[in-house]
């Protein structure tokens, strides 16, 4: 929980956003964050209205693209199309 309480206000912004996309593995957010899946769910539902909390619980629970233990084996990134000018959650200077 002592994590939770560092992130800034656009951190928990992004990871929330990272959570909601299919594609990105909770993996990605532990190696950008540091935050594990029990904290990114603890994050998500102290930011969210009980009502998306459990809409998106339901969503993830059986998605697979979401743990990369059970993901398939030909997806081999955890960005998504619209990631494409952000390296490590840092927008690139153009």
């Amino acid at each position: 929980m002592k994590k939770l309480k560092e992130l800034s206000l656009s951190d928990i912004d992004r990871i929330i956003e990272m959570a909601w996309e299919d594609r990105t593995p909770f993996d990605a957010i532990l190696s950008q964050f540091g935050i594990s899946e029990g904290e990114t769910i603890q994050l998500m539902r102290l930011h969210m209205k009980k009502s998306s909390f459990k809409m998106w619980r339901t969503r993830v629970q059986g998605r697979s693209t979401k743990h990369n233990k059970k993901a398939p084996d030909d997806l081999l990134t955890f960005k998504s199309r619209m990631q494409k000018g952000i390296a490590m959650n840092k927008v690139s200077k153009r």
